[in-house]
């Protein structure tokens, strides 16, 4: 998408920041830990950090960890839910935080809305040297037959090219890392995928899809169809029909060190 359609994207969260903070997954232990494991020290920052789903396992696993995002409802969502972790508002483009004053970053499900021309140059000020880049994102497995039938159903407004594991490979390759002189401090990505999931009934995942940015910038009676779709698809499935279910995801995760 241009320039605009992303800045609009992008701003869209806070008038859903209540049910994004209800509905949004949380991200798999094994996939935070490798995306860590090797950074210089604890203290990391978790940049565009919503209303806190990243920060909060961070915090369980024992980061010192502090949180800058940049939409004050979503900022205030997370201070409710986590009112003892350091949180700024402040942007990728501009963090509130001084120069290598962080041994790791990393952003759930957040770096495809920087501006890594800009936020590329930012990240590593604050990085200290061999200080890790990682990106995270929750993904649906498309692999299990019933996932593949919803993103069909739900169409690229809920499910796009990032949520499924082959677009994530294609993408994050190619969009997420620096494409300037910027690109010189970080060295060569690596890619890794861990399985995850989330339990679900039928109703709370369709709450959890009208989270999405394309669901939330979408006109009322257009949105409001594409759901009825989604929720008549998911009443037809035995898998999803009837109680919980566990939805099939993976945390897929592109690690980059600073150099």
């Amino acid at each position: 998408m241009d320039q605009g359609d992303r800045l609009r994207h992008a701003s869209s969260f806070g008038i859903a920041a209540v049910a994004y903070g209800e509905h949004r997954p949380d991200y798999s232990r094994t996939a935070v830990a490798w995306a860590l494991e090797s950074a210089p020290g604890p203290r990391v920052l978790d940049l565009g950090a919503g209303t806190g789903k990243l920060t909060a396992t961070l915090v369980a696993m024992g980061a010192d960890t502090t949180a800058v995002e940049p939409d004050p409802a979503m900022l205030t969502e997370l201070r409710r839910a986590l009112p003892d972790v350091r949180s700024r508002l402040g942007s990728a483009e501009a963090i509130p935080l001084p120069d290598a004053s962080v041994d790791a970053v990393l952003a759930g499900n957040a770096m495809h809305w920087f501006d890594m021309d800009v936020a590329g140059p930012e990240i590593a000020r604050v990085l200290v040297p061999g200080g890790i880049l990682c990106g995270l994102w929750n993904v649906m497995d498309e692999q299990v037959d019933w996932v593949a039938g919803l993103a069909q159903v739900s169409g690229s407004e809920a499910i796009g090219p990032r949520d499924t594991p082959a677009g994530w490979r294609v993408e994050t390759a190619a969009a997420h890392l620096p494409r300037t002189a910027a690109a010189a401090r970080f060295g060569s990505p690596e890619q890794m995928e861990f399985p995850h999931g989330q339990r679900r009934t039928a109703d709370s995942l369709v709450a959890t899809l009208a989270t999405r940015a394309a669901m939330l910038v979408m006109p009322d009676q257009e949105r409001m169809a594409r759901l009825s779709q989604i929720r008549a698809f998911l009443s037809s499935r035995p898998e999803t029909a009837q109680g919980d279910f566990t939805l099939p995801m993976l945390t897929c995760v592109l690690r980059v060190r600073r150099l």
